[in-house]
């Protein structure tokens, strides 16, 4: 494997989050993870086939599979037609984040939203400000942002959105900040392949030092479809920093939106949305305690 990551093995995993219905549409899923002491915190997405991402909600755990929702923010909290996968961390001094995409109504384009409060149960109440705009060319939805030497790191999915029909295609792009909320964008971070099974878009779902997840797709019929696949950092020591090359020629494991974070153990905990045959999607875990380069 590359940086210590490891392949989701769906025998291994155990449910954190089912479906609202057993039904085509019906998705809990794209979830961020957070580890902070002895404590397990995970935001995540519910969707339904009519109101699209209905709601994010932030849930807190032991080192057991189950999670008890703290906070639900539903898409009227944003004035979104639809959210999809936040990010969740916390600053230096203490400070809870919470950063959620959102879809602009009536329109193809996503921006992302950042919610700060001093406890978790205080992101119900707190100020809402967008910090990733996008604007009439591209759509920003999907961020991963970490914390690492002195400064703020992004990876955000891009859509372009120029070519009207061609929306779903997407790169991911890299950013960095001082402070995770005023953005300075250094070029793409991980492209599409041409003639691959991850031609149409390629999505950073995780970071790892010297490793990242992500998603990807080969056409527009794999939108909402799309597979895991490991990518190896080309440049920067210690987090893997603006440049990604994709590890090997096929998809990894048949799922999507793959977060993981370490324990206090060293064992990788690995969160991820699965296909389930109802055509429902559902929110899984597993834990790998020697996780191998």
């Amino acid at each position: 494997m590359v940086g210590g990551a490891a392949i989701p093995c769906l025998a291994e995993s155990v449910v954190v989050v089912e479906p609202a219905r057993p039904e085509p549409g019906h998705w809990a899923g794209a979830p961020s993870a957070l580890v902070t002491g002895a404590d397990t915190w995970l935001a995540y997405r519910e969707r339904d086939p009519q109101r699209r991402g209905v709601r994010v909600v932030l849930a807190h755990g032991d080192r057991g599979p189950r999670f008890v929702p703290v906070v639900t923010l539903d898409q009227e909290r944003f004035g979104a037609q639809s959210l999809e996968r936040p990010a969740l961390t916390r600053t230096c001094d203490g400070l809870w984040r919470l950063y959620v995409s959102c879809a602009t109504p009536r329109s193809k384009h996503w921006r992302i939203d950042l919610l700060e409060a001093s406890a978790p149960e205080r992101l119900a109440e707190a100020d809402v400000r967008t910090v990733f705009a996008g604007d009439e060319l591209i759509a920003v939805k999907d961020p991963v942002i970490r914390f690492a030497d002195g400064r703020w790191h992004g990876w955000i999915c891009c859509h372009p959105l120029g070519e009207p029909g061609e929306e779903d295609r997407m790169v991911t792009r890299y950013a960095t900040s001082p402070d995770g909320i005023h953005w300075t964008w250094h070029g793409a971070a991980l492209t599409p392949r041409e003639g691959t099974w991850d031609a149409r878009g390629v999505r950073v779902t995780a970071v790892l030092p010297g490793a990242a997840y992500y998603d990807g797709r080969a056409s527009r019929d794999e939108n909402f479809r799309e597979r895991t696949g490991l990518a190896a950092g080309v440049a920067g020591r210690g987090l893997t920093t603006a440049r990604l090359r994709a590890h090997g020629e096929r998809p990894i494991a048949d799922v999507r939106y793959v977060d993981a974070v370490r324990e206090p153990g060293g064992a990788l905990r690995l969160f991820y949305e699965a296909p389930r045959s109802d055509g429902a999607h559902e929110l899984r875990t597993e834990r790998r305690a020697h996780a191998t380069t």
